[in-house]
């Protein structure tokens, strides 16, 4: 290895940006979801006090890991927004949470949504996410969504705004951009994108994803495009399909599948193939 590239090395970590705590950022994100839903936790806490004291434990530490962060006001000030917050955050999950179990019929109740199913974890961290974007906290809502986009498959921009009560199911290979708008009682399915027609540099900061007003139902692996895009309420978008033109509301589109069968007797008909 050449001395040049030694000092290159050593002159790109001089000028990096101060590193992140990932693995601390994400422990800490756990343990809140812990607090707030005692289902996810390992032990439950016994008292009032106990909690008090568990809050404020993590305040100090988000606070501390925050410090470094360059934010617009001080970290005690964003945690406080935040923690002002979490009334409020936990309402809105304990409506995901009833919305999944409301619209899965293998699901056995909220308990077991909240303590394992994959699409409430990634909506959690989402919209604890959401809360710090909010708050202009730079790098670490990303943080958080990726750390969610790893755990369940499912990738969330912390930008994207969803309404309440929110479903997904299963969830694998879901795509949600940045400046995506949802609305309340929406349901995706496995595979669903909600992505810009263009992913040009200059377009940052516009509007590039689609708005889903609310009671909406969009079936695995339908990709719905572009920042004018509008899927109007009580719609249902079905499976595969492309879409990148507002449709009203009330609307049922599918895409129409042609399906070519033959009778397993007839010879002619053998398709062989090779994987």
């Amino acid at each position: 290895m050449s001395e040049e590239f030694v000092q290159t090395l050593a002159l790109a970590h001089q000028q990096a940006t101060v590193p992140l705590p990932a693995h601390a950022f994400c422990h800490l994100a756990d343990q809140l979801l812990s607090l707030l839903f005692p289902e996810r936790a390992d032990r439950q806490l016994s008292s009032a006090d106990a909690v008090a004291a568990t809050l404020s434990h993590l305040r100090a530490e988000l606070t501390a890991l925050l410090r470094p962060v360059p934010l617009r006001e001080s970290s005690e000030a964003v945690v406080a927004a935040l923690a002002a917050q979490l009334p409020h955050l936990r309402q809105l999950l304990l409506l995901d949470a009833n919305a999944i179990v409301a619209a899965d019929p293998a699901a056995q109740g909220v308990a077991e949504v909240i303590s394992t199913y994959p699409g409430f974890y990634a909506i959690a961290l989402h919209r604890l996410a959401h809360a710090l974007h909010q708050l202009a906290v730079p790098r670490v809502p990303r943080l958080l969504s990726e750390y969610a986009h790893a755990r369940t498959g499912i990738d969330i921009h912390p930008g994207a705004r969803i309404g309440s009560s929110f479903c997904i199911d299963h969830g694998t290979g879901i795509v949600i951009g940045e400046t995506a708008v949802i609305g309340a009682h929406v349901k995706l399915f496995q595979g669903v994108t909600l992505g810009a027609l263009s992913v040009a540099k200059q377009l940052q900061g516009i509007k590039r994803h689609p708005t889903i007003e609310d009671n909406v139902v969009i079936y695995a692996n339908a990709t719905i495009l572009g920042g004018s895009t509008v899927v109007g309420s009580h719609s249902i978008i079905g499976g595969n399909v492309w879409l990148t033109d507002s449709v009203p509301s009330h609307s049922r589109i599918y895409h129409k599948a042609q399906l070519h069968v033959t009778r397993t007797e007839d010879p002619s008909a053998d398709i062989s193939f090779s994987i």
